[in-house]
């Protein structure tokens, strides 16, 4: 027998040895399947986050749940700014309205965020100076003053006529009173010196947040100035100041007023405004008790009765400060009044129509207001159809352009009692 391995043994040995390979491919895949598991089974641990801790995700939300959008300002019902638009469009000359209703807090406006002359309306801020002392303890309504003839000023004072050589011997409540209902151009003056001046009332103003409202000077230099004078003290007597302005050339005095209303030095904007009293009515402004005195001499003022007030329906009510700036030929400037417009329901509105420059005549200038309270008045009553409309109403002018007469004083300004 030779050494051969015989046919049967030979498939045998083949038999076998696929049976090896077959084996080590099974081996391999299975290593390689167990591999690409493995890999798989990694990068899905590397995507799930690790379990939170107890109570993580109520931190994570409160980061977030305590957001508000904010709320849109309420509009003002769309019939009044219709209106006050087109009052504003039509009038012949530059006006500003605002209308804002306290209780909502909306504001209708036209022209309401320009700047216009205040005129005798910034003694509304001198007046809130006064006050702020007065609750600071600096000053008291009863303090004395005596006020002399040099401490006198220009155009409306019906203080003068009391003060004699020695002088006149008053309170500080009896002076705001007078500025305040009067319009008293010296005791404003002299109030504005007692709190310490134009530059301590600017800073009440910005201490208080006024806005875009600003403030002059006492009325004697402001008033020169725009007439392109220097104050002088004969300024206060007499027809002295109306002599020096007709004697100035009247080109000086033009390029002065326009200057002024160009970039006016107590501008104010009827949105400020309405705004400022707004918070003046909320109490913000001062104590109580000084926000009830300064409204109720605002409700007992005595100048302008044809302005916004002259638009009233029966029951409702007016604590206002007019203005009223110089006239140059048929140009008037500063024609204003501002003021808190309240209903027989109690619902209050702060109302501004100032006019900076035009040459309509007083009776237009006055509808012009009549027609913006009576806006206001159909405005509320329509929100509120349980009142009944005023059919009767009618605005009304004077029939003559007398400036006079529209500042005229339904007293005269009376003497307080001797201090013990």
């Amino acid at each position: 027998m030779s050494g051969e391995p015989t046919i049967v043994e030979a498939r045998a040995a083949r038999d076998a040895a696929q049976g090896r390979g077959a084996l080590a491919q099974r081996r391999l895949a299975v290593r390689m399947m167990a591999g690409t598991l493995g890999l798989m089974a990694l990068g899905a641990a590397l995507l799930i986050p690790p379990p939170a801790a107890p109570g993580a995700g109520e931190q994570a939300m409160a980061s977030w749940s305590s957001l508000r959008f904010p709320e849109s300002p309420p509009q003002a019902p769309s019939p009044l700014v219709q209106r006050i638009a087109e009052l504003g469009v039509s009038f012949n000359g530059r006006a500003g309205i605002a209308v804002r209703d306290l209780e909502s807090g909306w504001t209708a406006a036209h022209d309401g965020d320009a700047l216009y002359p205040q005129q005798s309306v910034s003694k509304l801020w001198v007046a809130i100076s006064v006050l702020n002392a007065v609750d600071q303890g600096a000053l008291t309504l009863d303090d004395p003053v005596i006020v002399r003839r040099d401490d006198l000023s220009i155009f409306h004072q019906p203080i003068r006529e009391h003060v004699g050589r020695q002088g006149y011997q008053t309170t500080v409540g009896a002076l705001l009173e007078s500025a305040a209902t009067r319009s008293d151009n010296a005791a404003n003056d002299v109030l504005m010196r007692l709190v310490g001046g134009p530059d301590q009332v600017r800073a009440v103003m910005t201490e208080k947040a006024l806005g875009a409202i600003s403030l002059g000077d006492e009325e004697r230099y402001f008033q020169t100035r725009i007439a392109g004078l220097d104050w002088r003290p004969e300024f206060s007597f007499g027809r002295s100041f109306w002599d020096a302005r007709a004697a100035m050339p009247q080109e000086v005095r033009r390029q002065a007023l326009e200057a002024y209303l160009q970039d006016p030095a107590d501008g104010a904007s009827p949105q400020a405004v309405v705004a400022a009293l707004h918070r003046l009515q909320a109490g913000e402004l001062l104590s109580p008790q000084s926000t009830g005195h300064l409204l109720g001499l605002m409700g007992a003022s005595q100048t302008g009765p044809k302005r916004l007030g002259g638009g009233l329906a029966e029951g409702w009510r007016l604590a206002h400060k007019t203005g009223t700036g110089q006239v140059m030929g048929a140009r008037a400037t500063g024609y204003n009044d501002v003021g808190l417009l309240t209903a027989p329901d109690g619902r209050t509105y702060a109302v501004a129509v100032l006019i900076a420059d035009t040459e309509a005549p007083i009776p237009e200038r006055q509808a012009l207001m009549q027609a913006v309270t009576r806006a206001v008045i159909e405005q509320h009553q329509a929100a509120s159809p349980l009142l009944p409309p005023d059919d009767d109403f009618a605005l009304e002018a004077l029939e003559t352009a007398d400036v006079g007469a529209d500042l005229s004083l339904r007293s005269g300004f009376p003497a307080p009692s001797p201090r013990p």
